[in-house]
């Protein structure tokens, strides 16, 4: 009996050893690595340059009167300009961001202004210009903003010479004159974190923008003695540019994983 009951026993030993050691551990799993995530919210600066064109719709007016003297025609022509600004971005809602900003632009951006009457062509130039508004993006990716902004805008235009249709000087001029008016646009920013190179902070965007001024009449004026003339040009001025600026912003931390 006694016999009987030890091998027993050592049966159950065996067979409880052999269940523990079939309960192996399982194996680590590793959470997921959450999806990159980058901070757009801070103050930013930024300088570049680029190109544009300016169109007019222009007519001839009597100088005591205001009546048209000719049909309203479009005139046109292209320069070239540098931009500098800086602005302040919020990120919300993970992949939307909206921000203010205020830039300035110099350069020569130069339309066609003419007097059919006289016979009378010259070159009207932007020469600097402003702009103060707001901007709504999406990212993309989290280091790529696709955005579109407006706002309020104002340009100094100058003086403006005038020659006959062969190219003589006339002695006739208009004044510059500054204008206000409105602004449209959009564009793409990007980190510069491309082909292996690491710059945190640094950015390049690219825009369009389109600028509508209001019409002002002026009054061509004589060079000697600064004599008014009878007539007087009335125009618009309606500005489309491209520009490419690299961008600095203080706070950028990301896009980043998050570490275990």
């Amino acid at each position: 009996m006694k016999k009987t009951l030890l091998a027993l026993t050592a049966i159950a030993a065996m067979t409880g050893s052999a269940s523990a050691a079939d309960l192996a551990a399982r194996p680590y799993a590793k959470a997921p690595m959450p999806a990159p995530v980058a901070n757009w919210t801070g103050f930013y600066v930024f300088g570049g340059g680029g190109g544009g064109l300016s169109n007019a719709d222009q007519s001839i007016v009597d100088t005591a009167t205001g009546t048209p003297l000719t049909i309203t025609q479009r005139q046109g022509g292209s320069g070239w300009f540098g931009t500098v600004g800086a602005g302040y971005d919020w990120q919300f809602s993970g992949t939307w961001v909206a921000g203010v900003f205020a830039d300035g632009q110099f350069g020569s951006i130069r339309a066609t202004i003419q007097d059919p009457i006289f016979g009378l062509t010259g070159s009207q130039k932007l020469e600097t210009s402003w702009a103060a508004g707001v901007r709504l993006g999406w990212l993309v990716a989290p280091n790529v903003l696709s955005y579109v902004n407006g706002g309020y805008s104002g340009a100094h235009f100058g003086r403006t010479n005038f020659t006959t249709l062969g190219g003589t000087p006339a002695g006739v001029h208009l004044n510059g004159y500054d204008r206000h008016g409105w602004f449209i646009g959009g564009g793409v920013e990007n980190s510069l974190n491309i082909f292996g190179v690491t710059s945190p902070g640094w950015f390049m965007k690219t825009e369009y923008r389109s600028a509508f001024y209001d019409a002002k009449t002026q009054t061509e004026i004589l060079d000697a003695g600064n004599v008014p003339l009878v007539n007087s040009v009335r125009a618009n001025s309606w500005n489309q540019t491209i520009s490419t600026s690299l961008v600095y912003r203080f706070n950028w931390t990301g896009p980043v994983v998050a570490k275990y």
